[in-house]
Order: C-alpha cells, then sequence, then structure tokens
C-alpha cells in the first residue's frame, strides 16, 4: 500500500468532489488496494465497527455502495461524541437494573391512576418524568452494550449528549432513574 492509496481511500470516504467523477467501475478494479486502507481509516474514524467487515468493504461488486453507505456515516455521526465517551457512563449491567425499576415504577404509576382519580394529572406528570428519564438511561445503556456496533453505540452518546445539558454530559453527571424528587420522606 503506497500514501497514494492512504491518501485515495481518505478522498472517497470523505467525498471530495474531485473524485466523485472517479468512474465506479475504476474505484471497483482498485479494491485489493484500497480495501485496507478504507477498513484502517473507517475504523480509527469511528464510522465501522471490525466486525462489520464482513459485510462492508468486503467484496468488489458492493465496494462503490460501501463507500457511500460509509460517507453517509462519516457525516451522520460528524458531531457525535468519541466512543471514549461511553467509559465514563455507568455499567450496561448496573443501568439494566436501574431501568427495570423504572419500568416498574412506571407501571405502579399507570396502574394508579385509574383508582386516584384526584391524582390522576399528577400522576400523569410523574408518568411523563419517568419516561424522560428512561430514554437518558437507556441511550447510556445503549452506549455501553459492547455488542452493538460503533455506530449504534455513537448515536446513542450523540442522543445522550442532547437529552443531557452540555455541563452535565462533559461531567458524566446523570439524572436519578426515577424521579426521586417526587418522593416523599417517611420519619
Amino acid at each position: 500500500m503506497s500514501i497514494g492509496d492512504w491518501l485515495l481511500a481518505a478522498a472517497l470516504l470523505t467525498g471530495q468532489p474531485s473524485y466523485d467523477a472517479v468512474d465506479p467501475v475504476e474505484i471497483q478494479r482498485q479494491f485489493t488496494t484500497l480495501r485496507l486502507p478504507m477498513i484502517s481509516l473507517a475504523i480509527e474514524w469511528e464510522i465501522l465497527d471490525p466486525r462489520e467487515t464482513r459485510h462492508i468493504l468486503a467484496r468488489p461488486e458492493d465496494f462503490w455502495n460501501d463507500i457511500h453507505e460509509l460517507r453517509r456515516r462519516r457525516a451522520e455521526l460528524a458531531d457525535a461524541p468519541p466512543l471514549a465517551d461511553a467509559q465514563r457512563f455507568p455499567d450496561r449491567a448496573i443501568v439494566n437494573e436501574l431501568l427495570v425499576f423504572n419500568r416498574a415504577y412506571r407501571k405502579y404509576l399507570e396502574e394508579r391512576q385509574p383508582l386516584d382519580s384526584v391524582h390522576a394529572a399528577e400522576l400523569r406528570q410523574v408518568q411523563q418524568e419517568v419516561d424522560d428519564l428512561y430514554q437518558i438511561w437507556d441511550a447510556v445503556r445503549d452506549a455501553r452494550c459492547d455488542y452493538y456496533y460503533v455506530k449504534v453505540r455513537r448515536q446513542a452518546l450523540k442522543r445522550l449528549r442532547e437529552l443531557l445539558s452540555p455541563e452535565s454530559y462533559q461531567r458524566a453527571e446523570l439524572p436519578p432513574h426515577v424521579p426521586t424528587w417526587r418522593f416523599q420522606r417517611v420519619p
């Protein structure tokens, strides 16, 4: 592999206009020389999971379509946090337990509404808070799920950053998994 192969691979992945005029058949002929540099760059740029190489950039006849898929991913994930950010958040197993409690609490609120018509509006509001918190913790779970592809995990981090304030995301400060501010202290 020459430096020219790496430069062409980078240009193709970034969608540089001068290379869009390149004949797809000609690019397909260069599959064997461009495949490894493209895989290396796509993995380094976190737009391709190493496990996906069985399907993406695997066959010469799909090469041009795979390049377009990776370009699309690069654009989609351009403002997504790096995968390393996921390590700052709680482990998936812990998050799963918290989400089980979140769903149980939501079910309790749902079952209580018909029995407590006086507080039905407030119960619906609390239920919405529970659902909002679920979205945050579900994004954490997806980001920490090692068997998900890199693309899915980075999308989850992006979603999490959008759900939290920028400061909270940077400090990895998560809200409680249920609206504990609604709980009453029993003496």
